[in-house]
């Protein structure tokens, strides 16, 4: 079995300036970046299916993406594989205190999220990620570039942990529930339709309401422990194969 030495040792080869890949001479941190985001689909599409064989291929491409950006790291001499390596490590070993460093162990998933939440601002607020005021940015880490139903089930998670330690300011009774939200969404939603019907609807309006709404699906989708991605795409694919199926009915000559 090939070790992470041979990959590391083609990856060196593949960039060398002489008798190396062209192609992958030309890479950089910015051209890379959307082939890693696409071998990380393909591996949850892997999962999805449940194609194990195909899963096995697809992480060993997302890993090469790894090894690909760390070569281009080590060639601007910033850090290399082994770093890469270094701080995962001691990331996990940082926050399982309870594993590792005779910490008191979490006594329910809440309880271990807590605490996950706890080390992660700490790790924050080592590592300078300030606001523009020189306080603790309580969003950092939570990249734009998330899809945004899971971005915004981040968020909510976020604003929740805020809003118990009261850092919001709001009047934590003065806050409209969840199911509050869902039902004020629906009924705009509902407004803006019956209002536009004859007419062309106000963008700016629609897209208001359209984004309040589906922050507030996210929200619940976070709620039940559900991944809202995950669940839009179970939808999807099941609606594609039902229609797919009565298409197919629907074309098969009569009997008649």
């Amino acid at each position: 079995m090939a070790g992470i030495d041979a990959l590391l040792e083609i990856m060196t080869r593949l960039r060398d300036p002489e008798g190396g890949c062209p192609w992958d001479l030309e890479q950089d941190f910015a051209s890379i970046s959307p082939h890693t985001i696409e071998e990380a689909y393909e591996v949850d599409e892997a999962i999805a299916n449940g194609d194990l064989e195909a899963l096995r291929d697809e992480l060993g491409d997302l890993l090469f993406q790894v090894v690909f950006q760390a070569r281009i790291a080590e060639e601007l001499g910033v850090f290399d594989f082994g770093g890469v390596v270094d701080a995962i490590v001691s990331k996990l070993i940082r926050r399982h205190p309870h594993v590792f460093a005779g910490a008191r162990t979490p006594q329910s998933v809440e309880d271990q999220a807590a605490s996950w939440e706890a080390i992660k601002a700490e790790e924050r607020a080592a590592a300078g990620r300030e606001t523009s005021e020189g306080r603790p940015d309580p969003f950092a880490g939570i990249p734009r570039s998330l899809p945004a139903l899971a971005r915004s089930a981040k968020l909510d998670g976020r604003l929740a942990r805020l809003e118990a330690e009261g850092a919001t300011g709001r009047d934590a009774d003065a806050t409209p529930t969840l199911v509050e939200r869902l039902s004020t969404e629906t009924s705009r939603a509902i407004g803006l339709l019956e209002s536009d019907r004859n007419e062309d609807p106000d963008r700016a309006a629609a897209l208001r309401v359209v984004g309040e709404g589906l922050r507030a699906w996210a929200a619940l989708a976070r709620r039940l422990g559900v991944d809202p991605e995950q669940a839009l795409r179970r939808i999807d694919d099941e609606t594609i194969s039902v229609t797919l199926r009565n298409v197919h009915q629907a074309r098969q000559p009569s009997d008649r």
